[in-house]
């Protein structure tokens, strides 16, 4: 019974949850205002009629798509008893979302060009100097939780290697639920947990000193209060992407513990998995409800607005590529963050040398 309730929660909270989020995609919190479905509109045409009508639409279809795949994923999934249901009606969402998204897309692009929308308007970009010259700094007071988190995994660590038995039990999830694979106990395997921690933590340090000095996306029209905006912003995303690993962290110390222990409790495994993931989501609204655009009125209206620049973006505002452009991050189009410009020599080189150093060590390690 308590197999076929985790298989009703899972096939059926999946597309649930992935629908909802996939409902709000075209919201202005989770997108740049002036760019619905990735297309580049003036900002006095970013609540158009055309613009409104295509939202309206997608979200019509949406809706019904969610609740059929939704009902289709929990009968097989009651039918086969497994829970690889949920993620392949995630897929089937995805799929589905992705073609209304392109069809609005196209319907604002031809829109767009019918119209003439930036006939009469005044383009132009701006910048802030002060981001290079005086950056907002990494918060590294926040890398404390983290750096905590894996010193006392790695002494936990050293205090029961020399009595762990000769193998241990590793939790791996499959498609009938979680099993455990027998594993050598060497220095290795015991401490692999505190080498993901350091490289996750690595990681995330690295990502935020690139993003840091990332290209703005500044209000042309509001530049002064735009700018002000993204410190704040930047600052956010540092101290939210720091929390999130320093969870993550807590998350592996808890495998830890069940490996050392040989605990196979599921209800425990669920805890320790499931609580940092959820908190970890929740650390995420912030960053939703206070985006990166918008400006508060402070200062006087330059009467611009933002070039029309939709000739660099492919995939349905989603895949940037501009050789002309030295920023190897850009802000995206399609949801928060950041996002690579495929056009940058530098992030290719860098890229193919990446790929090589992998297969080279992939090479080493099957010889």
């Amino acid at each position: 019974m308590n197999t076929v309730l985790v298989s009703l929660l899972v096939n059926s909270g999946i597309p649930l949850v992935l629908g909802a989020t996939l409902y709000a995609a075209p919201s202005p919190a989770l997108n740049a205002h002036a760019v619905p479905f990735g297309v580049r509109v003036p900002p006095d045409k970013a609540d158009a009629p055309e613009v409104s009508e295509q939202r309206r639409r997608y979200r019509a279809l949406l809706l019904p798509a969610t609740l059929v795949v939704t009902v289709a994923a929990l009968v097989i999934g009651a039918v086969l008893d497994t829970v690889a249901v949920g993620g392949v009606a995630a897929l089937v969402l995805c799929v589905i979302a992705a073609a209304l998204w392109l069809s609005a897309h196209r319907a604002l692009a031809r829109a767009k060009e019918r119209g003439d929308w930036y006939k009469h308007v005044r383009q132009g970009v701006v910048t802030d100097t002060s981001l290079r010259t005086d950056p907002v700094r990494l918060p590294w007071v926040w890398t404390i939780p983290s750096l905590m988190v894996i010193l006392v995994t790695a002494v936990a660590g050293a205090i029961v290697h020399p009595r762990l038995p000769e193998t241990m039990a590793l939790p791996e999830r499959t498609s009938s639920g979680t099993v455990y694979r027998e594993i050598t106990t060497t220095f290795w395997t015991v401490f692999s947990p505190v080498f993901a921690q350091i490289l996750l933590t690595a990681v995330v340090i690295g990502t935020l000193a690139a993003v840091l000095r990332a290209r703005a996306d500044l209000d042309v029209s509001r530049p002064r209060s735009s700018a002000a905006r993204h410190r704040r912003y930047l600052g956010l995303t540092a101290r939210c992407l720091l929390g999130i690993a320093a969870l993550l962290n807590l998350m592996l110390l808890g495998l830890s513990g069940m490996m050392w222990s040989d605990n196979r409790t599921g209800a425990v495994l669920s805890l320790v998995i499931g609580g940092p993931l959820l908190a970890s989501v929740a650390a995420t609204v912030p960053l939703i409800r206070n985006g990166p655009g918008g400006f508060d009125g402070s200062d006087e209206g330059t009467g611009l607005v933002p070039r029309d620049d939709d000739r660099h973006w492919y995939g349905v505002g989603t895949v940037y590529v501009n050789a002309d452009d030295p920023a190897v991050l850009v802000p995206r189009r399609v949801g928060i963050g950041w996002t690579v410009n495929l056009g940058n020599l530098r992030f290719l080189i860098i890229s193919a040398a990446v790929l090589a150093i992998a297969a080279g060590a992939t090479v080493v390690c099957a010889v």
